[in-house]
């Protein structure tokens, strides 16, 4: 009998309002297998729980430990040079008032900590994403023609700063065999598939970069197929999401308010996207097979990450889950549908 190499999970930085073990009860009331908990619901009031704790919440609630979305800190560490106030959310009060360098310091200090952590807890994949490195002015994607002047270049110092802010980080990724899963997202150190491929490039292919597959993010002109196909051998992570596009709104667009935007992220199963050809395009990459080694598990993860404009957020992310559980977790075919013609 075929079987099935995924099972449905759920990030946890949307629902940070709740606790670990609230965020855990929710999850599997909502039929989750499994789940990704966010960095801050491991914290507690002397730094992080302890890795039986938190074992032995997952324990309790019947999940699996799916892994630990850690894209705030990594946002703080490479967008903090730039001093901008963007990060001042993810941070504590006082840290806040620290300057720039300082908090950067902090940010290595406890992204370090962290990677302690999930040593302890077997987690070998951290889905994250990498700040504003090249500089605010990158991070448009618009060509200006002053990104290169007489005197300066932007793209090129970012690499360096790149590459050179990340090299702690890196090398400590590595000594514990752990994959930082970048998700390739608008405005952060790699918009798209070829900037990604540039941060593996400039690292000297370091194996450590690796992405955090998401398809929602892919609405300015790359869309989901090509972008995955060109990093397909380091998709180690992935989130199922969905969106749509309102036809004749600009895409960008100084309006902070998701009712009015172009892009709208929406409950999973009424998306422009078909989800069920992304789990598809996640096992042709290798995904499954490649997280379970790694990970040491039989199935791999759909972790759900549904946002809604308009619908309640738990009910938009159960929604998401019971899709997922129910029409995503197929069991996988073992040969081509000809095998058996003429038999």
């Amino acid at each position: 009998m075929a079987e099935n190499c995924f099972h449905p999970s759920i990030e946890g930085a949307q629902h940070g309002a709740k606790n670990l073990a609230q965020f855990l009860d929710y999850a599997r009331k909502s039929g989750a297998a499994g789940a990704q908990p966010s960095n801050f619901m491991l914290q507690s009031d002397k730094g992080f729980k302890s890795a039986k704790e938190i074992k032995d919440a997952f324990a309790k609630a019947k999940l699996s430990l799916d892994g630990v979305s850690a894209h705030c800190p990594f946002w703080v560490h490479t967008t903090a040079w730039t001093g901008s106030p963007t990060i001042r959310p993810f941070i504590p009060a006082d840290v806040a008032k620290k300057s720039p360098a300082e908090i950067e310091k902090w940010a290595e200090d406890y992204i370090l900590r962290l990677f302690d952590l999930c040593a302890e807890l077997g987690i070998k994949i951290i889905p994250m994403f990498w700040g504003v490195a090249f500089g605010w002015e990158l991070a448009t994607g618009y060509p200006w023609g002053f990104w290169k002047g007489g005197d300066f270049d932007f793209l090129k110092e970012g690499q360096e700063r790149f590459v050179k802010k990340t090299a702690k980080i890196r090398k400590q990724a590595k000594a514990l065999g752990i994959y930082l899963a970048h998700e390739i997202h608008p405005g952060t150190a790699a918009m798209c598939a070829d900037d990604f491929n540039m941060l593996v490039e400039i690292c000297d292919g370091d194996k450590c970069l690796t992405v955090n597959a998401d398809p929602s993010h892919c609405w300015e002109g790359e869309d989901w197929e090509t972008r995955f196909l060109k990093v397909a051998p380091r998709i180690y992570a992935c989130h199922v999401k969905n969106y749509v596009i309102r036809k004749g709104l600009p895409l960008r667009m100084m309006e902070p308010g998701w009712q009015k935007r172009a892009m709208q992220f929406v409950d999973i199963p009424s998306g422009d996207l078909n989800m069920g050809r992304y789990v598809e395009l996640l096992i042709h990459t290798g995904y499954p097979q490649r997280y379970c080694q790694v990970m040491g598990k039989k199935t791999a993860p759909l972790i759900v990450e549904a946002e809604s404009a308009y619908r309640d957020l738990d009910a938009t992310s159960a929604n998401g889950i019971q899709y997922v559980r129910d029409n995503l977790c197929f069991p996988i075919a073992a040969g081509s549908f000809e095998d058996g013609m003429g038999a």
